[in-house]
């Protein structure tokens, strides 16, 4: 049976369609945040543990490390009750127990400072902090201040929003 031309046009149209939607969310920029540790696993951390990126950036959650499992997962009241840490018409992620090599992606579009953290290792630390947009951005929101309910050795760890923005991304490390 040969396929009539207007059949053949639906099949292309729909091509077209498919490619088009590839082609803009590949043309989206990527930005790879690593999940990292010692071998021994006696140090976590997210790498870059500060990143600044314009909204709409793809953000690749990688897991590096060889020995832990590890989550990325916005501080907010729907993640475990958490007090909120993102923008307020942002929507909170959580990617779940990643196991080494495994990786989990989420687009930030709304302007404003997003925390987040590892659920198992934020006591030790694993946290991290994402600028989105300029703080001149309309809708620019930046809830990062509350800390009553966070581990001192996460509070240390989070950069400053200014030192993000004056560098764009500043590495985490085992130090």
């Amino acid at each position: 049976m040969k396929p009539s031309r207007r059949r053949f046009l639906q099949l292309g149209g729909g091509l077209a369609a498919t490619l088009a939607t590839a082609r803009t969310l590949h043309s989206a920029p990527l930005e790879v945040i690593e999940m990292r540790g010692t071998p021994r696993g006696e140090r976590i951390w997210f790498s870059p543990v500060g990143l600044a990126v314009a909204p709409g950036t793809v953000l690749r959650f990688v897991n590096r490390d060889p020995v832990n499992s590890h989550t990325a997962t916005a501080y907010h009241p729907e993640n475990f009750d958490r007090k909120r840490r993102i923008p307020l018409k942002a929507s909170p992620w959580d990617s779940g127990f990643l196991l080494p090599e495994e990786s989990f992606e989420v687009v930030l579009d709304v302007p404003g400072v997003y925390d987040y953290h590892c659920i198992p290792h934020e006591m030790a630390g694993m946290v991290g902090r994402i600028v989105v947009g300029q703080p001149d951005t309309p809708g620019f929101e930046d809830a990062s201040s509350a800390s009553d309910d966070l581990p001192p050795g996460a509070l240390e760890v989070f950069p400053a929003v200014p030192d993000i923005l004056a560098r764009g991304r500043i590495e985490g490390d085992a130090g």
